[in-house]
């Protein structure tokens, strides 16, 4: 009995061994299998951590381009000084090391004085401190010299890095945008194309042994970095600074206080030929304000350091990166009435362009009075000359008869309720009446741009759209994305939205609208001589805490019979003078296409009368034969004044590039060494046009004529030039006299 209970028990602790055997083994066949398969990934990584080193190889960001190949943004290597502190904290000579860096250091490195060393000196605990960034290499070796005499190799040094540089300085700023201190894009396209233009950083592994010693070079390996790709876009750097040039213009005339932006248009593509916003700042050292913030800063009176000089600098500094063209939005105004004269046409709700309005001055709708600009009225007028003269009250009747439905729904297809889809970060949106809510009242309102918002850029793609024979495009700022091996990884495709209007209505509206600027209508003032350019102007309120605030805004393309290019000028708050977008807008709308219709081989074609108002471009003759320059500039209708005996041309007057009237143009050549003639710009406000231009003629200038078409026949008194009274300006330099622009209301 007892033998046989002593068995049980023995089977039982010999069951329980064998299960726990078994239970172990178990848990260790699972864990060698996690160890092998399951997490094998993870623990290789961990040991061959251990056993290498690995050190970053960073990659180049690629290049951004315009449309002519001009580089916008690229890598340049700068330099920068790094000092170390515990190094120096722990040398025998702490307190001479000390001396020699707070002593020699500041005359070398601009803007860093010994109380800044003596900073980065206190910092004992810290291994590195950088003193100075982005240095020119001239000024790197005299740091070098330095430590090399000083004898400061373990406790300064100089190292090469890599910088994003924009050779344009402040050129299309808020379009291409600018990088951080990693590198990594901040706004605008470095932003919207940052993954690509970053390319991907490689890497260089060395194997070392338990000691942490370096291994052999068999056990070096080196991942290659990949740069980052071209982006070439459709910006075009000469229009792009003719657009700018423009904007500078007006801001400064007009007195804008909430800025002025403006964009250039392929109407047959949708690619971006220019964007702006003025002012602008440096790409270069965007954390600097530029000269109008910094004014604006300095007038608030804030303490500088203070939390609230902070929060101030910050607020202009976001302001002045951001894209206005773009990101923000704004009442159109009168520019709307060529959208509403679309739809009307398109709807057959006029079907003649003669038929005849009244306008009073106003027109009830609902229980409110809506009022015309003009306040007597335009009186009795045709459907044309509505559109041209820019009356409210025809707007008015004309969308009635659409209908509120009808009038949505054009606005939808115009691309005005939704973003473009441009490819640039932060694109603001339209707001407009939610369609349940859409009432006769706000149809009458909006049937001339008010009471509703769009984005500049929206509404230059809706009036391109009238500009194309009706189709609406898709705008867009890169063409193509290239890799460094040549791969494209990227190309555009221009596709069309849909087709808003027909052909036949947009080619009656391109007609109007050209007839407007040729004729007595708003938008006169952007007239150039030799094209057709087809306009709008508009004035808009703003709704906000000024009710007087207005924004001047024109919208134009040429050539009217097969548009090229599309231009939009919009000022926000002029305050100096008239606040009308025909007069803060449309003259520089005209700027902007005289300058860049010839440059894309755009042909001007004169009536007789433009023929004797025609300008000419000054040609690049310095260093060509005198008699060949001589030869060339006869034939090209110059009268030439030859300046010494010499063989070769060594200066001219005007400057290459240099724009003045055809039926005047006298250039100067010197072909000595002597200095060329220079005399005082004499003062021509107030002048009528014929005797300023007998007095700069009496004088050897050149006179360009800046105004109103009409300035010639009526002879009207100048109210500016440029350069001003008193600038000495060498023999047959070209002197630009303003006229006033009438006050052609819209």
């Amino acid at each position: 009995m007892l033998g046989r209970k002593k068995r049980t028990n023995t089977l039982r602790r010999a069951l329980a061994l064998a299960l726990l055997l078994v239970f172990t083994f178990t848990v260790l066949a699972l864990r060698v299998l996690s160890l092998q398969v399951l997490d094998f990934a993870r623990y290789q990584k961990k040991v061959f951590d251990q056993l290498t080193t690995e050190s970053r190889v960073s990659a180049s960001r690629g290049k951004i381009l315009d449309s002519a190949g001009r580089v916008l943004a690229t890598e340049r290597t700068v330099y920068q000084v790094c000092l170390y502190p515990s190094l120096v904290a722990r040398a025998d000579d702490a307190a001479a090391l000390k001396e020699k860096m707070m002593a020699g250091l500041p005359p070398l490195l601009s803007g860093v004085d010994s109380a800044a060393i003596a900073t980065h000196l206190s910092h004992t605990r810290e291994l590195s401190r950088t003193v100075a960034k982005r240095l020119d290499e001239a000024t790197a070796r005299a740091v070098l010299a330095f430590i090399r005499e000083e004898g400061l190799a373990d406790y300064l040094s100089v190292e090469a890095v890599s910088d994003r540089y924009y050779p344009y300085g402040s050129l299309a700023a808020q379009v291409i945008g600018f990088t951080g201190s990693d590198g990594q894009g901040l706004y605008g396209l470095e932003l919207q194309y940052d993954t690509l233009l970053a390319g991907k950083a490689g890497a260089y592994i060395t194997a070392r042994d338990a000691a942490g010693n370096r291994l052999p070079n068999r056990y070096e390996s080196l991942i290659p970095a990949v740069d980052g790709a071209t982006v070439e876009t459709t910006l075009d750097a000469y229009i792009q600074a003719v657009l700018e040039e423009q904007l500078e213009a007006t801001m400064i005339e007009s007195g804008a206080e909430n800025r002025v932006c403006g964009i250039v248009m392929n109407v047959k593509t949708g690619a971006v030929l220019a964007m702006a916003t003025t002012p602008t700042f440096d790409l270069n050292d965007p954390f600097t304000l530029n000269e109008y913030a910094a004014a604006e800063l300095a007038a608030m009176g804030l303490a500088e350091g203070s939390d609230e000089y902070k929060a101030a600098k910050t607020a202009l500094l976001l302001e002045s990166w951001s894209n206005k063209a773009a990101t923000e939005i704004y009442m159109p105004g009168s520019t709307f009435k060529a959208i509403t004269c679309s739809a009307v046409l398109e709807e057959g709700a006029v079907t003649n362009l003669n038929e005849g309005f009244f306008c009073s001055g106003a027109l009830n709708v609902a229980d409110r009075c809506i009022h015309c600009h003009k306040k007597g009225g335009h009186g009795s007028l045709t459907f044309t000359e509505g559109l041209q003269n820019s009356c409210n009250p025809v707007m008015m009747t004309i969308a009635a008869r659409i209908g509120t439905d009808c009038f949505y729904n054009y606005v939808r297809d115009f691309g005005l309720l939704e973003k473009t889809g441009v490819d640039l970060p932060g694109e603001g949106n339209s707001i407009f009446h939610a369609p349940s809510n859409f009432t006769g009242l706000d149809l009458a309102t909006a049937s001339f741009g008010q009471n509703f918002k769009v984005s500049v850029l929206q509404m230059i793609t809706a009036i391109s759209a009238i500009a194309n024979d009706g189709k609406l495009l898709s705008p867009y700022l890169v063409e193509r994305v290239t890799a460094e091996s040549g791969e494209v990884l990227y190309q555009h495709e221009t596709t069309v939205k849909r087709q808003v209007v027909s052909e036949k209505t947009a080619d009656t509206i391109c007609e109007i609208l050209a007839g407007g600027v040729a004729g007595e209508g708003g938008a006169k003032n952007a007239y150039v001589a030799g094209y057709r350019v087809a306009a709008k102007t508009g004035t808009s309120e703003k709704i906000g805490d000024d009710r007087t605030a207005r924004i001047g805004s024109c919208v134009g393309f040429a050539p009217a019979d097969d548009p090229e290019i599309a231009v939009i000028i919009v000022v926000d708050e002029p305050t100096d003078g008239s606040r009308y977008g025909s007069v803060v807008a449309a003259p520089y709308v005209a700027s902007v296409f005289e300058a860049a219709l010839p440059y894309l081989g755009v042909e001007a074609v004169y009536t007789a009368d433009e023929a004797a108002l025609a300008t000419v471009t000054v040609p690049d003759l310095i260093g060509m034969p005198t008699a060949e320059a001589n030869k060339i500039l006869g034939l090209a209708g110059f009268t030439v004044n030859l300046q010494g005996e010499g063989a070769v041309v060594t200066a001219q007057s005007p400057t290459a590039g240099s724009t003045l009237q055809k039926s005047s143009a006298t250039i100067t050549l010197g072909t000595g060494e002597e200095a060329p003639l220079l005399r005082a710009v004499p003062s021509l406000v107030g002048m009528t046009a014929s005797a300023a231009n007998k007095l700069l003629t009496d004088m050897g200038f050149n006179i360009r004529l800046s105004g109103a078409k009409d300035y010639a026949k009526t002879d009207k008194t100048v109210v500016g030039q440029s350069p001003a009274a008193g600038t000495m300006l060498p023999v047959a330099g070209v002197v630009t006299v303003q006229f006033p622009y009438d006050e052609a209301k819209d």
